[in-house]
């Protein structure tokens, strides 16, 4: 009860007029700036009068003391239970360090507050409508990015078989695991992230070429990390990851070629052909100039593939501006030196090379070309028809590198651009 000045001249008063049991005494507000400023936090009014008397039934003591001279019963809200702190311990007992948590002292587990209205002490209904998520206990949840020892990686949630692990990596769940252990022992970076959902990252990136910032709400990570991680995995995946690329001795092309190579194309050591992928515009006038394909009419890169007659890629080369011709990449990067004289290569029409094969005493299939406009002979159709029959073997292999979202989207980044070799920086 709080009553004004000219109630504290009687020092009683009757219970129609306070509401509390009478009798009571009514004492005044503290005269000490800081006490009277705990005084009306306490009485917790909207427009308090300017000498606020409380009665007896309001303190602990029935009277204000040196160690409760404050109101602190039926003040007519509820007051919020202080949680003591907490301490973070470590079990060094075990080999991970799972993070622990234990109280200071016990909490007591109160009922569902009521929210009831300072100044008339009625329950709020629109309040009471939304305590349904009270009495449910938060799990413990560790940071994504502090990765406490005992922690599950994220990669395990996300993929459940070999459906959803084909659909954001490209490969069979046992295949990723393998992937993983193999790339481990190359880790040396520091992220604060397990390693598992550090190359899941990479891997979702490049196979579905999914946003920096949508990647990073599924980690629950910043951007910034997100962009490291992904710079980081691709230069180590490519470092690491040629053998994965081998050029097949002789004697094992021949033991594996198909059937239709056998019949018209036994000497055939490979099958080359150039692929090129969308790339933004730069800002750059020059390396604007130097992405531009007339074949595309936009900026792409390029790169030349070279697979066996098995169907195997023997050779992928560093990626180029657009503009740059297939004679030119073909002889830049040093593929021309995993050729033997006698050896057979197939290759389309653009792929004018013959005199440098020549010198090396290797043959050059290529379809038949037109002069001035006139038409092929019977044979030289016949032979086109041949050639395209079994050079049909790159396209497909192309076509299968290009389930690999990053690699057929619209338009690359030029961020990624700057990881491909022999491209400068076009921002």
């Amino acid at each position: 009860m709080y009553l004004e000045q000219e109630c504290f001249n009687h020092r009683t008063c009757t219970r129609a007029e306070c509401g509390c049991d009478a009798p009571f005494d009514l004492y005044p507000p503290p005269k000490n700036e800081e006490s009277l400023r705990l005084w009306l936090k306490a009485l917790n009014l909207k427009k308090p009068p300017k000498r606020p008397y409380v009665c007896s039934f309001h303190f602990v003591n029935t009277r204000p003391t040196e160690d409760t001279p404050i109101p602190e019963k039926w003040l007519g809200y509820e007051v919020p239970i202080k949680t003591p702190r907490r301490r973070v311990r470590r079990l060094a007992d075990t080999d991970d360090s799972h993070c622990v948590e234990e109280a200071d002292q016990a909490v007591p587990q109160s009922e569902s507050p009521t929210h009831k209205d300072a100044d008339t002490q009625w329950e709020v209904q629109a309040l009471m409508d939304h305590t349904y998520i009270l009495g449910q206990k938060k799990n413990h949840v560790c940071d994504r990015e502090t990765q406490c020892g005992g922690e599950e990686p994220l990669a395990h949630a996300i993929l459940k078989n070999d459906t959803s692990c084909v659909l954001y990596t490209g490969l069979s769940l046992s295949a990723f695991f393998d992937h993983v252990k193999y790339l481990e022992q190359f880790y040396k970076a520091n992220f604060k992230m397990h390693v598992m959902d550090q190359i899941l990252m990479t891997m979702m990136k490049l196979k579905l070429n999914l946003l920096q910032g949508d990647l990073a709400e599924r980690f629950a990570v910043s951007q910034g990390l997100v962009s490291r991680i992904l710079s980081y995995w691709i230069d180590t995946m490519e470092e690491h990851m040629r053998i994965y690329i081998p050029w097949l001795p002789r004697e094992t092309i021949r033991s594996t070629m198909p059937q239709c190579f056998r019949e018209k194309f036994p000497n055939t050591t490979c099958i080359i052909d150039c692929t090129e992928t969308t790339l933004q515009k730069p800002h750059n006038l020059d390396s604007r100039g130097e992405s531009y394909s007339h074949y595309y009419s936009s900026n792409t890169i390029k790169y030349l593939v070279a697979i066996a007659p098995c169907g195997l890629v023997m050779f992928i080369s560093p990626a180029y501006g657009g503009r740059c011709s297939d004679k030119f990449i073909t002889q830049e990067f040093g593929f021309l030196e995993y050729l033997r004289p006698g050896d057979e290569m197939m290759a389309d029409r653009g792929f004018t090379i013959r005199d440098l094969l020549f010198e090396r005493k290797v043959n050059l299939v290529l379809p038949a070309f037109t002069h001035k406009g006139g038409q092929l002979s019977d044979e030289d159709v016949t032979a086109t028809r041949r050639i395209a029959n079994v050079r049909i073997h790159v396209e497909r292999v192309i076509r299968r590198l290009k389930v690999i979202s990053i690699l057929h989207s619209q338009t690359s980044s030029l961020h990624l651009s700057s990881l491909v070799q022999n491209i400068p920086s076009w921002t």
